[in-house]
């Protein structure tokens, strides 16, 4: 789909009207604006592109805060110059601090992660059988609400006042950011104590995940779907560094609204959204996981709210097509995973994980299987789905086998030989059995395994990172085998990866030598601090979508129960140090958004388990019988020149 296609669709008024959220269906006072331009205005020379009116912006008042809906937005292929900044013309923006906040969604107690009371609407079958759990008090069952996955706006509680839920919504909805009077996104923290904010004050794509899927889970989807699509109109920008340009479709790290003068009137303003691709990041390190992110969020606006439009839109299909374009391009890797440099995900530091993380391996994996199911097929295409197919199994079968540890798949490593030269050597990556550490050897539990860190020639990393073992059980990149080996390790070593504060990142931490040549000295990435094996609250929703989707619901409550002791009155760090997690993080800003958001998403799955479908898939039948295929085929059948169709000239 072209720029002209997409221009087309806007300028014909092909946008799908959009599906308000229950606050904003309830509210008669709607308000419609025709004012709105986007222009692309370059900061240096008085040339200018022609502005293109867009007067499909609706609004509805809610509370004393004005709610606009995104129309039509304009995007393609075509590359908009970086220098221009995406241009808004309307009145001074209204103050935020007049949003209404309403009351949180509702509390569930966990007594020692013995007891779950539900107090919340949801249906019959959505409530799962909660192994170890107790059963549900019928004193605290209440009515079914609407068959719709995640709304709760209604609910009427039971129970007594969860202070601390409240206390985060507050904060969350106190974080929101606005662009012309409309929700766009939230800021990474709003530390009162911090005086050098640094870019803590943007919207990071990754930080606002779990803010947007709890929001989604309390049925307010304005936020999400204007952040969808504002988004998306950065995408196609032009994003240079010393003269170098990377490939079209990258996301950015974050954005920032900024409120300019207005070109010919110093008298006004006006809001402009200013976009960072990692020109102006610590390390300049372009953010690989903002697209993989973007795309699953994408699915999940369309799972939770029914409102497909979004999904179905040219320049939405556009967005998506080039992204997975970028990410299944040719090069010169033998291997089916994404190669990426360090510092290109969660961990934007340097920690040793160039190569092929697990952590992007699984947003990828999750990614593709996300967009297959949005993708309306077509003739721009079919080429590219065939091609994502065949990545999902060549990617899916590379993980699972190689990947993959526990204490035998340890002991066999340990045995191995090297220097194998042959199709169908043991030992493929030539790996050195000295390579496995003393740690790895005490730590590993004789029930329970995990995903390695990363792995290339010669080299597995077996540290355990939370995020991407998380993930591959809720993508399915695990499998179900696999995915129940990974939360019985978690179990097992829940004194190490848990403690006082979930969740570490990563175990165990770079010390001595290791640490000095792997991350450079860096007196952030101190061992047991930060990324380098400190403990991230923000993860609390992953650990609970992952157990919701394995029915293990119990863990989740656990963990939940062990945050909600001192997280609030910590004043919700970004993160912990120390292997216990007993302290706040060193440089730790305060009020960080996705801890308080975190929070909340794991409160409100706990409370509606089959909210967790909305971010979840299921394995593949067909990858299952592709993988039974590879294995059993004789790599030398595959060697040899490929057979191109011939063509003849007539």
């Amino acid at each position: 789909m072209g720029t002209s296609e997409a221009v087309l669709h806007v300028l014909t008024g092909a946008v799908p009207q959009f599906l308000s959220s229950d606050m904003c269906s309830s509210n008669s006072d709607l308000v419609f604006y025709s004012k709105c331009h986007i222009k692309s205005v370059k900061k240096k020379g008085s040339r200018r592109l022609p502005s293109l009116k867009c007067s499909s912006m609706s609004g509805c008042q809610i509370g004393s805060y004005r709610c606009k809906r995104l129309g039509g937005g304009l995007h393609g292929n075509t590359a908009i110059d970086r220098l221009t900044l995406l241009r808004c013309k309307c009145q001074q923006a209204e103050s935020a601090s007049g949003v209404d906040i309403g009351e949180g969604n509702g509390a569930w107690f966990v007594d020692n992660a013995k007891k779950l009371n539900l107090n919340g609407s949801m249906n019959s079958e959505d409530i799962l059988e909660f192994k170890t759990v107790e059963q549900l008090k019928s004193e605290n069952e209440v009515s079914m609400s609407n068959g719709k996955v995640g709304t709760g706006t209604n609910t009427i509680f039971t129970g007594g006042v969860d202070s601390v839920e409240d206390e985060a919504w507050k904060l969350l909805r106190a974080s929101m950011v606005y662009y012309c009077g409309s929700p766009v996104g939230t800021i990474a923290a709003n530390d009162p104590t911090s005086s050098n904010v640094l870019n803590y004050d943007q919207v990071f794509i990754r930080d606002f995940i779990p803010s947007g899927i709890a929001f989604l889970l309390k049925g307010e989807y304005d936020i999400v779907r204007n952040f969808i699509l504002h988004t998306l109109q950065l995408q196609s920008w032009e994003k240079t560094m010393d003269c170098h340009s990377p490939g079209q479709g990258l996301m950015p790290a974050s954005f920032k609204v900024r409120t300019v003068p207005l070109d010919g009137d110093d008298s006004a303003t006006e809001e402009v959204l200013d976009p960072d691709f990692g020109e102006a990041a610590i390390g300049r390190v372009a953010p690989v996981d903002s697209g993989l992110w973007w795309i699953i969020l994408l699915r999940a606006y369309g799972k939770c709210s029914d409102d497909l439009s979004v999904q179905e839109r040219v320049d939405v299909q556009t967005g998506i097509k080039m992204i997975l374009r970028l990410c299944l391009a040719d090069g010169f890797d033998m291997f089916p995973t994404l190669l990426v440099t360090d510092g290109s995900c969660m961990i934007d530091r340097r920690m040793g994980i160039h190569g092929h993380p697990l952590e992007i391996q699984a947003l990828f994996y999750s990614a593709l299987l996300c967009a297959r199911e949005m993708l309306i097929p077509g003739d721009g295409s079919a080429d590219l789905i065939r091609a994502l197919n065949n990545r999902l199994v060549a990617l899916s079968f590379h993980i699972r086998e190689y990947y993959w540890i526990d204490m035998r798949k340890l002991n066999e490593i340990y045995r191995y030989k090297t220097e194998e030269y042959s199709y169908d050597a043991v030992n493929k990556f030539n790996i050195y059995p000295d390579q496995i550490s003393p740690w790895l050897v005490e730590w590993m539990p004789n029930k329970g395994g995990y995903l390695i860190g990363n792995l290339q020639p010669a080299h597995m990393d077996f540290r355990f990172f939370s995020l991407g073992n998380l993930w591959a059980v809720v993508s399915g990149l695990a499998t179900i085998d696999q995915s129940h080996a990974i939360l019985d390790l978690i179990e097992t070593k829940w004194a190490d990866l848990v403690a006082e504060m979930p969740f570490k990142i990563c175990y165990p931490a770079l010390e001595g030598q290791e640490w000095q040549i792997i991350t450079g000295c860096d007196p952030k990435n101190t061992p047991w601090s930060y990324h380098n094996a400190g403990s991230w609250p923000t993860l609390l929703w992953q650990l609970t979508v992952a157990c919701m989707k394995m029915n293990r619901p119990e863990i989740a409550a656990k963990a939940v129960s062990v945050a909600e002791k001192r997280i609030s009155k910590d004043k919700w760090p970004e993160y912990y140090d120390t292997k216990k997690a007993r302290f706040i993080g060193k440089q730790s800003r305060l009020f960080q958004t996705w801890s308080i958001a975190g929070f909340l998403v794991a409160k409100l799955l706990l409370a509606d388990p089959n909210a967790a479908k909305i971010l979840t898939t299921e394995e593949d039948s067909e990858l299952v019988n592709a993988f039974s295929c590879m294995i059993s085929a004789n790599p030398r059948r595959k060697r040899g020149p490929k057979r191109w169709k011939q063509t003849y000239i007539v």
